[in-house]
């Protein structure tokens, strides 16, 4: 076991205790094993890399290209190879969507790392 006990992954507490082989949460209640904790850890890391269409890695700021033609609501199209300058990564996606960007000709806008690769 190590010296220090990781924040509960319910409610981010950190006056986490040992209690046997569990880690127990006071506020919260919840108990979990610190092999979780661990796992849990690893898969957020994994998770925080977000790739586009081809694979290649996203971060703030970079530049992507559309690489299917999108519609728009209330009618319009973003067609496919329209470049899209200095997105922004959003740390909780939005109905699937996880860039937030200004399209040139339809403006603010959320796009789905499916539908762009980087430039």
């Amino acid at each position: 076991m190590t010296d220090t006990i990781p924040p509960c992954p319910e409610c981010a507490s950190e006056h986490g205790y040992e209690l046997g082989a569990l880690l127990v949460c006071p506020m919260c209640g919840h108990e979990w094993s610190p092999a979780d904790a661990d796992e849990e850890a690893a898969a957020a890391e994994r998770a925080a890399v977000v790739r586009d269409a081809v694979g290649n890695e996203l971060r703030d700021g970079d530049d992507v290209t559309v690489v299917k033609s999108l519609k728009v609501k209330g009618g319009g199209e973003v067609k496919i190879g329209t470049k899209v300058r200095g997105i922004r990564l959003l740390d909780e996606p939005v109905n699937g969507h996880d860039i937030d960007a200004k399209v040139p000709g339809h403006g603010q806008m959320y796009l789905k790392t499916s539908v762009v690769k980087k430039a």
